[in-house]
């Protein structure tokens, strides 16, 4: 198995709310400046030394550190606690995000700037609420949504945010309208469009573990999305022509292809190669005729969405879209697939088959 440096385990829903924090900042220019670090003598040796702490992938040691230059500098460290906050969310260090959010609101400056801040103390809260099953952080986590929305209406992913909490605290006709509000708003991703139309018809969704949302152009110029794929099971395979490991399990990979050719299932090879060239030619020369995409490299938007650091990674994803994941050389990845497949097929035809008519009906008028 082949490794990236820094390698961290996928930690709940980080992975969805880094997304969420990305879309959120996308195209926007922020409005407090952030310098390079504090002015302090200690505090930037501090904070030195937590980029190096990150550098060398003890985050932990790098969140700590952070927090403790901001403190160094008198509280007036921004790119501190930026640098702590992302961290946090990155590894799903939720506890650490908030601290680093509520150290940062004070140095607000602007509507702006207090919004942005509201808006990641709102996620750190969600996923401590999430994570932690505690009603309490997710009650909160909705306070601050509002909060960043009453100082800047045009966070259209607080609305997102807000719907997702709602949710999960079971007020599902609250989150029906904050979902609806997301889709009303201009300029959203689109692939989160789609899980937001989805969140509209089934509140009860943003409950469970999701497949991050997604949308990709495959090598023969299919267009398609996590949530265009909904009533299908999905097993993505994350892989690359240079990774031997990768080679020994695409037979497996072959086998399971063909195995399930035909039914609600499809197969997604997503390659971290960055020679295109090489790629096609390996993708053709192994008759490798399911769903194929290359994501380029290890920062790659697909393979960041799913927090890959290693491969070959798989994941497998219900017809309902709920994710888990396992290697492919699982020997019982066939008897679970078949078991989601088996389930797909009986909703399939609990749509299909048409209720009875009623008694006194005249179901041909």
């Amino acid at each position: 198995m082949f490794r990236r440096a820094g390698f961290n385990p996928l930690r709940g829903l980080a992975l969805v709310l880094t997304l969420l924090l990305a879309l959120a900042q996308a195209g926007k220019t922020p409005a407090q400046p952030r310098p390079g670090g504090p002015t302090d003598p200690k505090a930037q040796k501090t904070f030195a030394g937590a980029v190096d702490w990150e550098k060398h992938g003890n985050e932990d040691a790098a969140i700590d550190d952070y927090r403790k230059a901001n403190k160094q500098d008198g509280g007036h460290c921004s790119e501190c606690l930026n640098r702590a906050y992302s961290l946090a969310m990155k590894l799903g260090a939720y506890k650490d995000a908030e601290g680093a959010a509520r150290d940062w609101l004070p140095q607000a400056k602007t509507d702006m700037d207090r919004a942005d801040i509201h808006f990641r103390l709102a996620m750190a809260l969600q996923g401590e609420g999430i994570q932690d099953r505690k009603d309490k952080f997710l009650s909160d986590s909705c306070d601050e949504f509002k909060a960043a929305l009453s100082l800047d209406p045009s966070i259209a992913e607080a609305h997102f945010g807000l719907g997702v909490s709602l949710a999960r605290l079971g007020q599902d006709d609250g989150a029906h309208g904050e979902f609806s509000n997301f889709l009303n708003q201009p300029g959203i991703d689109q692939s989160l469009r789609e899980r937001a139309a989805r969140y509209v018809q089934r509140p009860e969704l943003a409950r469970l573990r999701m497949a991050p949302p997604f949308a990709l152009t495959t090598i023969d110029g299919r267009h398609i999305s996590m949530d265009g794929l909904a009533g299908k099971v999905v097993l993505i395979d994350f892989w690359a022509t240079w990774c031997g490991p990768c080679r020994e399990a695409l037979p497996h990979v072959h086998n399971i292809a063909r195995e399930f050719q035909g039914q609600p299932f499809v197969v997604l090879s997503v390659s971290l190669d960055d020679d295109e060239a090489k790629w096609k030619d390996f993708v053709n020369q192994n008759q490798m005729t399911w769903l194929q995409y290359r994501d380029g490299k290890w920062t790659g938007p697909i393979a960041t969405r799913f927090a890959v650091r290693a491969i070959p990674a798989t994941f497998s994803i219900d017809a309902d879209g709920v994710l888990e994941d396992q290697h492919v050389g699982d020997g019982d990845i066939e008897s679970r697939l078949k078991k989601m497949i088996a389930h797909a097929l009986e909703v399939q035809n609990r749509v299909q088959v048409p209720a009875p008519a009623q008694p006194g009906s005249h179901g041909g008028d």
